[in-house]
């Protein structure tokens, strides 16, 4: 289009950016800052209309793979928009290749007018054109500041993850920031609740299937919906479906992470340099690890302990949620490799044995008669235990660790605070329902739209008054069972008294199981070498079957 004084008319699009990762500036650089300065540049320039407004809030100028810049192409390659203003070249990019070749090559081959108020260019004046050095020039300041910032952000990082402050963006799930100081991690009781839970129900010999179950069984949020409902923006790769449930993985994630025991780890991921954002992993021995910057939520021993089952062939079938008694714990005293079970039906019963795994696979590499059948293997452990316990009476830390086990009060207690949370979470979905009728009332929202989230909001009600229920009988059950859930606490009391093997019992004494032949086996206990300082046993406790 021309003008009536023969001038050509330009359809423009005004482009903003502003990022803290460019080093900017935020109240000269702020979005309304620049939208003020360029449309008080563009009322004395007739031939320009305004057509579009693009904004990248919070993207660096490194890379060109922003929303708004690409919307701003496609607006250009259909013919709506043959001109870009920004308020300097900085705004438009701080990549020196990449900013050149849009105003040098791209730009100009698609016809496109481009204008940079601060630096004083504009492509369709014969001045900037031949003003050739400038423009390169200026490119090249702006991609080494960029570099420079980056530098500057990953040094003072780097201090900060030494120093033990956490700086991540979001807390982890269980914690909360400091008041005092947003580095600092403090613990978030109602979450931290649900973090020892997995843990002992791990220890006790749940799979990991078995505990996301439970929990999702329970109404207990998922981490991600945990965040969202108090109101963070928090986004995740992990999740694959609208509401994030429990799963296996996110159980595993919890189980493995060593934040939960006053360790700060940091710096398990990075990227190449400025201009690559894309994320790599670095390996353990680079990660950034300071012991004891704030309040553990799980013991360093229960965290090993979760840790040594979880390195062991722990595996269930899938309808199981329980793990076999001895799953983990037996090696072949031959070749030390772990053993498998394996029923065998003979006379119309079953009967199950423990066989090595490599003998199964290879006879050649496994010559030893490691085979046991689970009834006298049974046996000889308990046997054995029995006899260690008895020995262990004369040891105090056993005493003193018995009398630290928590009382059915905190149990009581911690289930008391997770109705709480499920009641006002029942509070905020009827809520919600009245506001949506509100809405619905004053023609906001229209009829199908009202209909669809009102019936959501009603199964989140009915969601959580199960949960509610299935809590209170958890809590009557406290009373009622608790010595049924903890017998092996108290027969471990009366130490003499264990007449019968538990996974949890095998799990916290036991590291590992080795089987001689069908006669023959040597336990090794996690705390053996107190017994061989103290009882010279000479690592581990011999057993015959009968």
């Amino acid at each position: 289009m021309v003008l009536s004084d023969g001038s050509r008319k330009y359809k423009a699009a005004i482009y903003i950016r502003v990022s803290k990762d460019d080093g900017d500036k935020m109240e000269s650089n702020s979005i309304s800052n620049q939208r003020t300065l360029i449309r008080s540049f563009l009322q004395n320039k007739p031939e320009i209309e305004i057509c579009s407004e693009r904004i990248d809030d919070g993207y660096s100028g490194v890379s060109f793979d922003r929303p708004a810049v690409r919307e701003m192409l496609r607006d250009i390659r259909e013919g709506s928009v043959n001109c870009v203003v920004v308020k300097d070249l900085s705004r438009f990019g701080r990549n020196y290749i990449e900013t050149g070749r849009y105003i040098e090559q791209v730009f100009p081959f698609m016809g496109v007018r481009f204008i940079a108020i601060n630096d004083g260019f504009d492509s369709a004046s014969k001045l900037s054109q031949s003003d050739g050095m400038i423009i390169p020039f200026k490119n090249l300041i702006n991609d080494a500041y960029s570099r420079d910032i980056s530098i500057k952000v990953r040094s003072g990082q780097n201090i900060r993850r030494r120093q033990g402050d956490y700086i991540g963006a979001f807390p982890l799930y269980g914690y909360f920031r400091s008041a005092e100081n947003k580095y600092k991690l403090v613990i978030d009781d109602y979450a931290a609740m649900t973090i020892r839970d997995i843990f002992k129900w791990k220890i006790q010999g749940m799979s990991n299937q078995g505990i996301a179950r439970r929990l999702n069984a329970m109404g207990i949020l998922s981490p991600l919906e945990y965040k969202r409902m108090l109101g963070w923006a928090y986004s995740t790769s992990f999740q694959l479906q609208p509401v994030a449930k429990w799963s296996a993985a996110s159980v595993l994630r919890v189980l493995k992470n060593e934040i939960y025991t006053g360790t700060m780890i940091q710096g398990k991921e990075s990227s190449p340099n400025y201009k690559i954002k894309k994320r790599f992993k670095k390996p353990p021995a680079q990660w950034m690890k300071v012991a004891d910057t704030h309040q553990a939520i799980i013991s360093k021993d229960d965290f090993a302990l979760v840790k040594r089952l979880m390195a062991a062939d722990t595996r269930t079938a899938p309808e199981n949620d329980d793990l076999h008694l001895f799953s983990g714990l037996l090696q072949c005293g031959s070749c030390h490799h772990g053993m498998i079970r394996r029923p065998v039906k003979s006379g119309g019963k079953t009967y199950v044995y423990y066989v090595c795994r490599t003998q199964k696979t290879d006879r050649k590499k496994c010559t030893g008669r490691s085979r046991i059948g689970e009834l006298k293997l049974t046996a000889c452990v308990l046997e054995v235990l029995q006899k260690v316990i008895h020995t262990a009476c004369e040891m105090d830390e056993i005493l003193d660790y018995i009398d630290a086990l928590p009382l059915k009060q905190a149990d009581v207690q911690k289930t008391d605070l997770r109705i709480q949370k499920k009641q006002e979470e029942y509070s905020h979905c009827q809520k919600n329902i009245l506001e949506l009728y509100e809405d619905y009332k004053k023609g906001i929202v229209n009829q199908d739209h009202y209909f669809a989230w009102k019936s959501n909001y009603e199964e989140n009600c009915r969601q959580i008054k199960e949960a509610v229920k299935l809590l209170n009988e958890e809590r009557w059950n406290f009373f009622n069972n608790y010595e049924l859930q903890n017998g092996w606490i108290e027969e471990f009391r009366k130490y003499k008294e264990i007449r019968e093997l538990t996974r949890p019992l095998l799990a916290s004494l036991i590291e590992k199981i080795e089987v001689t032949d069908k006669n023959t086996l040597r336990v090794y206990f996690t705390f053996s070498t107190e017994f061989e300082r103290v009882y010279h046993t000479g690592g581990g406790f011999t057993g015959k079957t009968k």
